[in-house]
């Protein structure tokens, strides 16, 4: 790259930044996490594919089959059910007469 298209770069980020920190309200002290994101967005801009990668081919010894790891987790995702609705309510003993019934 060229010093012109440097500076160029510089400027657009320079100005997107603006953009960003002043649509989030001009917070003090944080223009430099402002300037990364616009960097980060004109990138993408500039090479959508760039952050992309090919999804990898099955290998002969995997054979598309999941792995076992993603077998032994299939249970621990979280239900609809919160915790202690299928079960029933504690029963509080009867209280017991003198004579004992």
């Amino acid at each position: 790259m060229s010093d012109a298209e440097d500076r160029e770069l510089d400027r657009r980020i320079e100005e997107r930044a603006r953009h960003l920190w002043e649509a989030a309200g001009k917070p003090k002290g944080q223009m430099d996490e402002f300037r990364e994101e616009a960097r980060q967005l004109i990138a993408l801009e500039e090479d959508p594919k760039f952050a992309t990668r090919p999804v990898k081919e099955a290998t002969a010894d995997t054979d598309g089959a999941e792995s076992g790891i993603a077998l032994e987790n299939q249970g621990e995702f979280p239900t609809l059910t919160d915790q202690g609705e299928t079960t029933a309510e504690p029963k509080w003993p009867r209280q017991r007469n003198d004579d004992g019934t």
